[in-house]
């Protein structure tokens, strides 16, 4: 299918803009210029309403970290989603994904608790992943104060959040807590520069994330003397992925990570694990924070969310 129209738009507007790309930025002028490009933009009035929003602090792997709890206005008893925010291990935070947050908190009627993990390359790999498990375990452990439902518990998040998910859903195997599900919308799934998959080359530049921009983000991420196919880092090297939770995978057509996210549903399915894997025609990276630019974004973000819902019914 065609671009979306409206997501065009929005790439003409970045083209037009003259903004530095994130890979000729310095880390400080990324993380203020994709602070610019969501916080600066957001439109209060659209956001999606909850019944609160509470500021605290969660344990990470080596002393507290800052997270935001979105309650959702229904009662009883519902599922918790521990949420990892995108932004290429370099960018992004609670702030950045407020938005994001607020929609899975209302619309899949779910607490959500957004985790502001440690960045590179202050911390490089694998300090992000440490703190995602450590406050996975933290919602486990205080599962009654949040939704009340310990078969629920889910963990999400965007590109290198959904990364996160991923590996926290493979190391929640061996030690808990038990994981209903994992939310993986457009994940990154495997770091090796070379790897072979074809939306890389056809999606390289002009979709909002660039090669060059995934380049960088990795040559701030990895330690010199990494494990590629660590599965912390890469979960789709894992020798052995059953038993993983039940997972929800979301990617877009114009995407340069669409086929690595499509390969790690094929190869969870192949493992045994539930999967319900979704393509989303039209759409580009990032496209679940461009609900209130394009229609066709909205609709994606409604679907995933539906299908995470379904996934859910009976778990309780």
């Amino acid at each position: 299918m065609p671009l979306d129209p409206q997501i065009a738009v929005i790439l003409k507007f970045l083209a037009d803009s003259g903004a530095p790309s994130m890979s000729s930025s310095t880390v400080e002028h990324a993380r203020a210029g994709f602070r610019a490009g969501t916080v600066g933009v957001r439109n209060p009035a659209t956001l999606a309403q909850v019944r609160s929003v509470e500021d605290t602090t969660v344990p990470g792997a080596e002393g507290p970290r800052a997270a935001r709890i979105y309650r959702p206005d229904v009662d009883g008893p519902v599922p918790t989603m521990v949420f990892f925010h995108g932004g290429g291990y370099v960018v992004g935070d609670i702030e950045t994904h407020d938005d994001q947050a607020r929609l899975i908190c209302r619309d899949g009627e779910m607490v959500v608790v957004s985790v502001d993990y440690r960045l590179a390359p202050e911390h490089k790999f694998p300090a992000g992943h440490e703190d995602c498990v450590a406050a996975t375990r933290w919602a486990a452990a205080n599962i009654g104060d949040l939704g009340g439902d310990a078969a629920r518990l889910v963990v999400g998040g965007d590109s290198a959040g959904g990364n996160m998910a991923a590996t926290v859903a493979l190391a929640c195997r061996a030690d808990g807590p038990a994981l209903a599900a994992q939310f993986l919308i457009y994940p990154g799934i495997e770091v090796a520069e070379d790897a072979d998959y074809p939306s890389r080359v056809e999606n390289a530049e002009g979709y909002f994330l660039t090669a060059d921009d995934m380049r960088w983000f990795r040559d701030q991420y990895l330690p010199a003397d990494v494990d590629l196919a660590d599965p912390r880092l890469a979960p789709i090297h894992a020798p052995d992925l059953s038993g993983a939770a039940p997972a929800v995978i979301g990617v877009g057509e114009f995407d340069p990570l669409r086929d690595e996210g499509l390969a790690y549903g094929k190869a969870l399915a192949d493992a045994g694990v539930e999967v319900v894997v979704r393509r989303y025609d039209g759409m580009i990276h990032g496209f679940f924070g461009f609900t209130t630019y394009s229609a066709a974004a909205a609709e994606a973000v409604t679907d995933m969310i539906t299908a995470l819902r379904d996934l859910l019914a009976g778990r309780s």
